[in-house]
């Protein structure tokens, strides 16, 4: 079956059906955005995004969607507190392109990273997580180094496993546990610096979306070219994309690598991690 726009969104609209929901169409956007009718908190679906999920996917495209639509919507319209909840906050890597405030334009809390990240906060809720957002912070008089400081020791508290595969003679190790805090393992120092004891070539890594970590030791030039493809491959097929751009890691740093074609790579200016 050939997928166009109005096909997808009245399979998302049939299987979404529930009497507490509304749903709005923008066609210049081409997203659909559903939101509880009472207290008006949704969220928007890019719908060509969903198609491109769904060619590659089919059923399972959107079994995943609508199952993160109705957990993002139940948490969006139930009351949590950050208080007593502690061991449940840990840092979240996004984009630059991601929004800085919520849909009733709450300004999110967030750390700078690289140029092509951020650090966001966010509560775990088990099957998903809430963001957390200056408001928020308010309410329950909350600082946001406070924040910091339980997110990261929650992240080093994190097990991580590590798989291993070799292609065209370098090394590439994939941390994908799918707790939903893998890409944020690259905040991990004391990971990243027992990592870097084994790397024999250049050490690089990348966060393609929310649910991997790639570590690559690169022992030739053709390993630029493997990671690009590899990095590229997971941000187009991952949930929640961050960025396809790889990173040299030296003296705790991190360096945006643009591999421009095969066997050449361009770097740009350093940023701190």
């Amino acid at each position: 079956m050939k997928m166009n726009s109005q096909k997808m969104r009245k399979m998302l609209q049939e299987r979404l059906d529930d009497e507490n929901w509304s749903f709005t169409y923008d066609r210049e956007k081409d997203t659909l955005r559903v939101e509880h009718k009472q207290t008006k908190k949704g969220l928007n679906v890019s719908i060509p995004g969903l198609i491109g999920k769904w060619e590659e996917k089919k059923e399972a495209a959107l079994d995943e969607m609508i199952y993160y639509i109705r957990e993002a919507l139940q948490v969006m319209n139930e009351q949590q507190q950050l208080t007593g909840q502690e061991k449940r906050i840990y840092p979240v890597i996004r984009s630059t392109s991601f929004p800085t405030k919520t849909n009733d334009e709450r300004n999110l809390i967030f750390d700078e990273h690289t140029a092509e990240t951020r650090i966001y906060y966010a509560l775990d809720l088990g099957n998903t997580y809430r963001l957390i957002d200056e408001e928020w912070l308010k309410k329950e008089e909350l600082s946001f180094e406070a924040i910091r400081e339980m997110a990261a020791f929650n992240l080093r508290s994190l097990s991580v496993s590590v798989k291993k595969d070799t292609v065209a003679g370098s090394v590439f190790y994939f941390v994908n546990s799918n707790d939903g805090y893998d890409a944020s393992r690259i905040l991990n120092e004391s990971f990243l610096k027992k990592m870097e004891e084994d790397i024999q070539g250049t050490m690089a890594v990348a966060v393609p979306h929310q649910d991997v970590l790639i570590i690559a030791d690169i022992q030739n030039e053709t390993g630029y070219d493997v990671l690009a493809q590899m990095t590229m491959s997971f941000f187009a097929s991952g949930r929640v994309p961050i960025t396809a751009l790889s990173f040299l890691y030296e003296h705790n740093e991190l360096e945006p690598i643009f591999i421009l074609g095969k066997n050449r790579k361009h770097e740009q200016g350093r940023d701190k991690k």
